[in-house]
């Protein structure tokens, strides 16, 4: 995997370029930002969505079913005392059309999503300075 380059263009704004992409974050304007592009927690909760959604759309296409009308709505439970996330539910909205027969299917996809996989298992961090 190829290295990721983070930058600091000014302000709260702090990049990612990653492989010929340029991710922009940046801070509410609550907390001192521009508001001008996701926080990066966002995007690491837009990361578990989105991911179980590219194996549901893998899943469907693969059998030809038509994704018209579906969608994936995740939510969050916090935990106040430890201001942190403690549960995410994600709810697969299916369109009447979906065949019943892989409803269970449709689901266990979803959980292979390697961000998820990734949370169960997280990786070591070690943090260097030169």
């Amino acid at each position: 995997m190829d290295d990721m380059k983070i930058t600091f263009p000014g302000g709260k704004k702090v990049n990612a370029e990653f492989n010929g992409f340029t991710i922009n974050t940046d801070q509410s304007i609550v907390n001192g930002g521009d508001s001008s592009a996701p926080e990066p927690f966002a995007l690491f909760l837009t990361s578990i969505g989105t991911c179980a959604g590219i194996y549901v759309l893998g899943f469907c296409k693969k059998r030809g079913i038509d994704t018209t009308g579906m969608q994936i709505i995740q939510s969050m439970e916090y935990n106040s005392s430890l201001r942190m996330v403690e549960q995410i539910n994600l709810k697969i909205i299916l369109p009447d059309s979906f065949p019943d027969k892989y409803k269970k299917a449709v689901i266990n996809s979803a959980n292979l999503c390697a961000v998820k996989k990734h949370l169960e298992k997280p990786p070591k961090f070690i943090v260097t300075t030169t």
